[in-house]
């Protein structure tokens, strides 16, 4: 049986043995269990070397940055940095999944790049843990925190990752070892670039907005279901095609114009969102196999009030480690007392609960 104590007693004296000498680490903290449990690992092993630094990328959760140092502040000293106009400057515009994940790496990593020099820091910790790097060199998705060499080479540090052998259920078994407090272990999964990733398509402040608002309610709304991951997601209702498919049943669809990612095999594809609402008398767990050559994510409409401009997408997800998800079998009345809150935000058209397990969808939507 694999032992978290065995793993931190082995890390701490590794690190002390490779970077004692050095003068100062920065460690840059998310509030996540990943990037939590990597610094304070590296702080019990070097100590006030290690600056924690909670960098406001404006993708963030409502006041994200002034809970995440709340929750925190028994264990590290946390500095909180709002850079969110120099991301909104270079990302605003942007629609294509990867391109949006790359430039928000090149914005972060310049932005960590001129912190660490300002304390004089030539290594970074970071909170990789082993889904990140599967992922990237799969070419599933790009994880902002997944660094080559020559990405290294230009910005000029080095970094440091205790957890980059780990999966998340033994990150988090880490972290209770280590005294790390529930509101931090059980947090919601939160994906490096953020609410970016759940902004689908083009990048825009308006529709930011509206996917923090959402991740507020829907953060509340089910926090008290054993749910591995849930969120919302947000893209304009903008139909593309729309027909109907028939095998035991017939099941009428639209195709949203925007594309998600999705897994099938080891590989990434980009492909369509489908949309269903009439389904033929199918539970709508079960719907996404009549797609599954056709989108990389199916979602079943809850509600749709025929006016305005955006779609709301709920996800919800349970998982061990997550390299594989099922959907998370939320009720009908459940899901249409939760959109019938979602519909209230300002643009806000329709809601719908996504029922695509991973593979073939990811669980992120880029």
């Amino acid at each position: 049986m694999w032992d978290p104590k065995a793993f931190v007693d082995k890390s701490i004296n590794d690190l002390k043995i490779k970077y004692g000498d050095i003068n100062r680490v920065l460690a840059a903290v998310s509030g996540g269990v990943d990037s939590t449990t990597a610094t304070l690992i590296t702080y019990r092993a070097l100590g006030d070397k290690v600056i924690p630094i909670f960098i406001d990328t404006g993708f963030m959760r409502f006041n994200e940055g002034f809970r995440v140092r709340e929750m925190l502040r028994d264990l590290i000293p946390l500095e909180v940095v709002d850079m969110s106009e120099t991301f909104y400057e270079r990302i605003e515009g942007l629609s294509d999944a990867e391109v949006k994940r790359k430039a928000f790496r090149e914005v972060f990593y310049k932005v960590v790049s001129e912190i660490a020099n300002g304390f004089g820091c030539e290594y970074v910790v970071q909170g990789t843990i082993a889904p990140d790097w599967i992922e990237t060199l799969g070419g599933i998705k790009t994880q902002h925190n997944v660094l080559s060499d020559e990405f290294l080479k230009r910005y000029g540090f080095k970094v440091i990752e205790p957890l980059r052998e780990l999966y998340k259920d033994q990150v988090r078994a880490v972290a209770k070892y280590l005294g790390v407090p529930n509101s931090i272990i059980y947090r919601q999964p939160f994906p490096g670039p953020g609410l970016l990733v759940r902004t689908v398509g083009l990048f825009t402040r308006e529709k930011l907005s509206i996917v923090r608002d959402a991740t507020e309610i829907v953060e509340k709304f089910l926090q008290n279901y054993s749910i591995s991951q849930y969120f919302p997601a947000v893209w304009e209702y903008e139909i593309s095609d729309e027909g109907k498919v028939c095998e035991e049943v017939c099941i009428n669809y639209k195709v949203f114009r925007i594309k998600a990612t999705g897994v099938k095999g080891d590989s990434r594809v980009y492909e369509p969102v489908v949309l269903v609402d009439d389904l033929g008398g199918l539970s709508p767990y079960a719907v996404y196999k009549y797609f599954n050559n056709k989108a990389s994510h199916i979602v079943w409409q809850v509600v749709d009030r025929g006016l305005g401009k955006y779609f709301i997408s709920i996800r919800a997800v349970v998982t061990e480690d997550f390299m594989t998800a099922d959907v998370f079998n939320l009720s009908r009345k459940v899901l249409e007392d939760l959109a019938e809150e979602l519909i209230k935000i300002n643009g806000v058209r329709a809601v719908g609960y996504d029922v695509t397990p991973k593979p073939p969808a990811t669980i992120e939507y880029e």
